[in-house]
């Protein structure tokens, strides 16, 4: 059995005991783990301080002295010991509120200690809150230089695993590793870029001796940790390119020319221009297309869609559009049956309310292939649903549809249809690479010219009649206006009495006969969500007071203004989503954000830049750096983004080597069947077996 796999119990100073809660509490099972348990932070115990010389400027400190003496002060919770240090300079209190006893009983006074903590001050005088202490003996030169604070949990500090223990226990590890460390990147990596080795990296990360020393080994970890990642999306990406057979969509036919010449009513953004010729190099190819589409709310992602259908229709073959909502479905079949309206094209539409009839003579209809064009919901997956030939498929929205659930309609076909998966959320370039890798990626990142810019307001409670008249104003020359309140959690309480009190309140100020006010939340029947909703889109109410299910799908152009209730509540992504439910006609929008007095320092982030900025791809960086990728891609179990050591953020030129390296490497050994590549391929096997299907959206 390899070192590193030696179960961790077997480690000296870990036990069974402590060799348990390891394995709960950090998923710690082997040597190797352990290894891989990174310090999150360094103190520098570098320099040596007097007493006298502290002041608040200093993060940290350390001293070394003599403790003269003990005792401890408080009753039951408010009980401390303090320790009196002393050196040549003065007299400082050490203190403890926890593990009393055991602390008291070990401090031998009158001997010399190396003290280490972060000074705080109470009337003017410092002093150091549960230090750290180390009686001074021949291996002083232990104690001093950088070391590595590692995570840990209560269970785990209870018996006695604090960072400092579990820096004890790797260090007892380190001598066992001597030759026992696999190089995992090529000689040729490892010059070009002069990392240390793979086993200097290890032990420098646990003990360096300067920073200079760390910051190499720390470059070489996060280095290999993306480049693996990315030789495994990359490799998966041409793997699937080599072996998935597509419909070859040849023609550009009469459907396709005459409404780019004759019914688009306007023209295409150079950004509109550049997608549709990259959907059409995919599509003319013989293998099966899978593209993400990017572009911020507005930026006309449907037309680009409908024209990708329509080559798809000019050679044959069906096309279908599915969106997550049955109101969103309704509109994309209205837009598309509008916009193809003067075209002999046979549009229909599947949703969950479509009778039962009706629904049985556009199946069959479907089954013929005399429907080209399906527009749908979830219904599309239904096993009785059959396509004759289905050529192209569309996902609005794509995150709202798990992986099984578009699996079912390329099993629709014999070979798989041609995918377009399309989101108005925008994803920043770092994230797209690291979440992304493996799909084709395009990006519309520029809006139709003539359209307004919505203007966004930051405003507190103080500012609520301006506000409630603005409102008035804008009611009075016909417009519409959407109230949203948060709604964290369907089933909380509090969420719901505030959005019902919220719309109490909004009654009260526009009452009956003078204006109508619908309200839409999660805890309605689907029906009633969807009767208010169309109430609404028709124009016969004024005020939509609704919670974040309009995030996506109410397209309203005679809406005009977007209020955001507790606007400090919501996340960065999901306020720009809400806002791009106004701006959607000739008027001028406004997006007003109302918050409480008493707001985060992230809060405050998120709200100005909302105010400063429109642009859906520099809020997405400003949001991955407040929330980091996992929280801001719902991924944070799916092991994606699961590293040790690197950080998408903070790492973004290494992720972009990382990747080049891996372009290069890959066109000239695709199999890694080269003899200086041995350690890659080594290394990565198993690497690509516990991470299969890892990345497949499509």
């Amino acid at each position: 059995m390899h070192v590193l796999a030696t179960p961790i119990e077997y480690l000296k100073g870990v036990g069974p005991v402590r060799s348990e809660l390891l394995k709960k509490e950090l998923r710690i099972f082997t040597y190797e783990d352990l290894l891989m348990h990174f310090p999150f932070r360094y103190v520098d115990k570098s320099n040596i301080h007097l007493i006298s010389n502290i002041n608040d400027t200093l993060a940290y400190v350390q001293f070394r002295g003599k403790i003269v003496r003990l005792e401890e002060k408080g009753l039951k919770r408010s009980k401390r010991l303090i320790a009196y240090l002393r050196d040549s300079s003065g007299e400082i209190e050490l203190i403890w509120f926890k593990s009393i006893r055991w602390i008291k009983a070990n401090i031998k006074l009158d001997k010399e200690y190396i003290v280490f903590g972060k000074p705080s001050f109470y009337s003017g005088r410092p002093s150091l809150v549960h230090p750290d202490l180390d009686i001074v003996d021949e291996k002083i030169n232990d104690q001093r230089g950088l070391h590595g604070v590692y995570s840990t949990t209560e269970k785990l500090i209870n018996k006695g695993l604090n960072s400092r223990a579990i820096s004890r226990i790797i260090r007892n590890l380190i001598p066992l590793l001597q030759n026992n460390i696999d190089e995992n990147l090529s000689k040729e990596l490892i010059d070009k870029y002069r990392f240390p080795s793979k086993q200097d990296a290890l032990i420098n990360i646990h003990l360096s001796k300067d920073l200079k020393e760390l910051e190499k080994s720390q470059k070489r970890l996060k280095f290999e940790e993306l480049f693996f990642l990315q030789l495994h999306l990359i490799k998966t990406k041409i793997i699937r390119n080599n072996k998935s057979i597509g419909y070859s969509l040849l023609h550009l036919g009469d459907n396709f020319n005459n409404y780019y010449k004759d019914h688009l009513k306007f023209e295409l953004t150079n950004a509109q221009k550049r997608v549709i010729k990259e959907i059409r190099l995919d599509v003319k190819g013989d293998k099966q297309m899978n593209r993400l589409l990017q572009g911020d709310v507005g930026s006309g992602k449907t037309i680009v869609a409908l024209l990708s259908m329509l080559m798809a229709i000019d050679n044959g073959f069906q096309a279908c559009i599915m969106a997550p909502t049955e109101i969103l479905a309704q509109q994309h079949y209205e837009t598309i049956s509008n916009e193809l309206s003067e075209m002999d094209i046979n549009i229909n539409i599947l949703t969950g309310s479509i009778k039962t009839k009706a629904r049985r003579e556009l199946l069959e209809e479907l089954v013929n292939g005399d429907v080209q064009l399906l527009v749908g919901t979830h219904a599309l997956l239904e096993d009785k649903v059959k396509f004759n030939n289905l050529g192209f498929v569309v996902i609005d929205e794509q995150h709202r549809f798990g992986v099984a659930q578009r699996a079912k309609l390329w099993k629709k076909n014999k070979y798989p249809p041609h995918i377009l998966v399309m989101t108005a959320t925008p994803i920043p370039r770092t994230l797209s690479m690291t979440l992304y890798g493996d799909l084709d990626v395009s990006i519309i990142d520029e809006l139709p010219p003539g359209r307004k810019e919505i203007q966004t307001l930051w405003r507190s409670d103080s500012s609520r009649l301006k506000i409630i008249r603005f409102i008035r104003e804008q009611i009075k020359i016909g417009r519409q206006i959407y109230i949203v309140f948060p709604l964290i959690d369907e089933s909380a309480k509090l969420d719901y009495k505030n959005l019902i009190e919220g719309y109490d309140s909004i009654v009260r100020e526009f009452p009956l006969p003078d204006f109508q006010v619908s309200v839409v939340h999660g805890q309605m029947k689907s029906e009633d969500k969807e009767y208010e909703m169309q109430r609404f889109v028709d124009g016969k109410t004024d005020i939509m007071v609704a919670t974040t299910v309009i995030e996506v799908g109410v397209n309203v152009p005679n809406a005009s203004v977007m209020v955001i209730e507790s606007a400090e509540r919501f996340g960065l992504s999901q306020l720009h989503q809400l806002r791009g439910r106004v701006g959607r006609g000739a008027n001028q929008s406004y997006c007003v954000l109302m918050s409480g007095n008493k707001i985060s320092s992230d809060g405050k982030i998120r709200l100005k830049t909302m105010v400063d900025t429109n642009d859906g791809f520099k809020i997405a960086e400003v949001d991955l750096k407040l929330r980091g990728p996992g929280d801001m891609m719902g991924t944070k179990q799916s092991g994606i983004l699961d590293f040790k050591i690197a950080d998408i953020v903070k790492d973004n030129k290494i992720l972009v080597y990382a990747r080049k390296e891996v372009e290069s490497l890959l066109d000239d050994d695709l199999d890694l069947s080269k003899s200086e590549n041995i350690n890659i391929a080594r290394f990565y096997r198993p690497y690509a077996r516990e991470r299969m299907g890892w990345s497949r959206i499509s």
